[in-house]
């Protein structure tokens, strides 16, 4: 065999290795880039677990509640879009439209909406003290977020 054969050979070789390893890098840091891109609008907060007793009133229900955050600077109309729990509990949003770079709280209990708080109106409360999950979908089904928290809920903030 001679020289320019050989090396050829170990040419093509070196070639293909390389397009192997490029193969498997790339969809590697692709998915890297996914992990850390925050969606536009996010569960940005939980707060499961009202301070003090779960008495049933309304104060202690509307310590309960989720954040949403629109990390855009662009406004995201919410309307049709719902936020639920692993129970089936769900809550619509009707004509709101979330503000570029602003956070609103979707609490519980009975109250009257701003432009920053948003009411349930429940008199029971919906997120489970020791695990649960919140979800954010929008107007077509579409998961938006997830968080979970507690043991068997797959621990800590998942990403659609």
């Amino acid at each position: 065999m001679s020289a320019s054969v050989s090396a050829r050979r170990i040419a093509a070789t070196v070639l293909a290795a390389g397009a192997v390893v490029s193969a498997v890098a790339l969809p590697a840091s692709a998915h890297d880039n996914d992990r850390h891109r925050h969606p536009r609008v996010e569960i940005s907060a939980v707060r499961a677990d009202s301070p003090g007793r779960d008495n049933y009133s309304n104060r202690s229900l509307n310590a309960e509640w989720v954040e949403l955050t629109n990390n855009d600077r662009r406004a995201v109309n919410l309307d049709g879009w719902t936020l639920r729990d692993e129970d089936g509990h769900r809550y619509r949003f009707d004509g709101v439209r979330l503000v570029g770079r602003t956070t609103v709280r979707i609490h519980t209990g009975i109250g009257r909406d701003t432009r920053t708080d948003f009411y349930q109106d429940r008199r029971n409360y919906v997120w489970d003290n020791r695990s649960d999950t919140a979800t954010l979908h929008d107007d077509r089904g579409r998961t938006v977020d997830t968080e979970s928290w507690g043991w068997g809920r797959g621990w800590g903030h998942h990403r659609r």
